[in-house]
């Protein structure tokens, strides 16, 4: 099984390599971006405003030396989409919430390329905050934002410069916003909606407009398929987004689309941080952005679903960032060194799926 899984992961890899993928995941920052350079001083002044709202730093210690500069460095940013559902903060007695989604983005400034890896949210990882073991998702859960940050850079031993947090109600949100996106849906399928009514969205499969509430079932539901094509639906909606939003239709809903994406996401991005990312949408050969995704299998510990990444597939899906982001060997040393001894366990996780 780990021979397929591992000649999969290479066909798959070569085979995204040849043909590249244009999308931008950041859709809520590519939506601020164009409001502000194109369409106005208006426009640019409350896209700002939403930037600097947005706007939240993280007090934690660097792996870098020194403070990169998107301009001129090669940088990384994580996205993190949050599922902020009442049912789950009622059953925690808590209002901490899980990572639903994580996708990792390095920019290359040279190339302006980007390649960007969808962690499942099952995956099995070390979380530093905990000392042991246990699904990525749970990282946010125990400690927000910094934890997920420290987690990821543990996972793929790179830098995380910078990080974009989305409640999953921001794609509801800019999805309405826009007036619906149009996608084809891959599978019929049945699934909650946002107030976790049970069987309350049903799709066929096929092409058709999705309003907000259908968008994001789609995006959650794990019932159809697996965290593998789960992060690749993710995907196709987020192109949905973007297509939709570059559409003169969708130009003149600009305004409403920055609330809904004020009102749901944080960043230690500035409004300046943003701009600099321009040039990757404004490149001559347009915007270039490979997808990755982790090989893996289904397992258990103590009787709970996990994803179990495999070792070899996430070595080679290291090189290929590190490499992207042009780390040295003496920065991946140093990485290396300062990795902690691992420690199974799932205290005080038990109770968490």
């Amino acid at each position: 099984m780990a021979n397929n899984t591992r000649e999969t992961y290479i066909k798959d890899t070569k085979k995204k390599k040849r043909k590249k993928v244009k999308l931008f995941i950041f859709v809520p920052l590519l939506v601020i971006l164009i409001a502000g350079i194109g369409y106005g001083a208006t426009l640019y002044s409350k896209a700002k405003s939403v930037a600097d709202d947005s706007y939240e730093p993280i007090d934690r210690d660097s792996k870098r030396d020194a403070k990169v500069d998107p301009n001129i460095d090669d940088v990384s940013i994580l996205f993190i989409g949050v599922d902020d559902s009442e049912k789950r903060s009622s059953q925690s007695g808590t209002t901490r919430s899980r990572s639903d989604a994580l996708m990792v983005a390095t920019l290359n400034e040279k190339e302006k390329s980007v390649k960007l890896l969808s962690i499942p949210r099952d995956s099995y990882v070390y979380i530093p905050e905990r000392g042991y073991s246990d699904k990525i998702t749970h990282a946010h859960y125990f400690g927000g934002v910094t934890s997920t940050l420290d987690t990821v850079e543990e996972l793929l031993e790179i830098p995380i410069d910078y990080y974009v947090k989305m409640n999953f109600d921001a794609f509801m949100d800019v999805v309405d916003a826009l007036g619906g996106i149009d996608v084809d849906v891959p599978v019929t399928f049945t699934e909650q909606n946002s107030k976790d009514k049970a069987g309350a969205i049903h799709l066929e499969q096929g092409y058709q407009e999705l309003d907000g509430e259908q968008a994001l079932a789609l995006a959650r539901t794990r019932k159809i398929d697996n965290d593998i094509e789960r992060g690749k639906r993710q995907q196709l909606i987020m192109q949905a987004i973007m297509k939709k939003a570059i559409s003169v239709e969708g130009i003149t809903k600009y305004s409403k689309v920055m609330e809904a994406v004020g009102s749901n996401m944080t960043t230690d991005l500035s409004f300046s941080d943003m701009q600099s990312l321009i040039a990757y949408a404004t490149a001559d050969n347009g915007l270039q952005v490979e997808t990755l995704t982790l090989a893996g299998t289904d397992g258990r510990v103590d009787g709970k679903y996990i994803y179990q990444l495999d070792e070899t597939a996430l070595a080679e899906t290291k090189s290929v960032l590190q490499q992207h982001l042009g780390l040295n060997s003496s920065f991946l040393s140093d990485s290396n060194n300062s990795t902690e001894t691992e420690t199974d366990s799932t205290t005080d996780s038990s109770t968490l799926n």
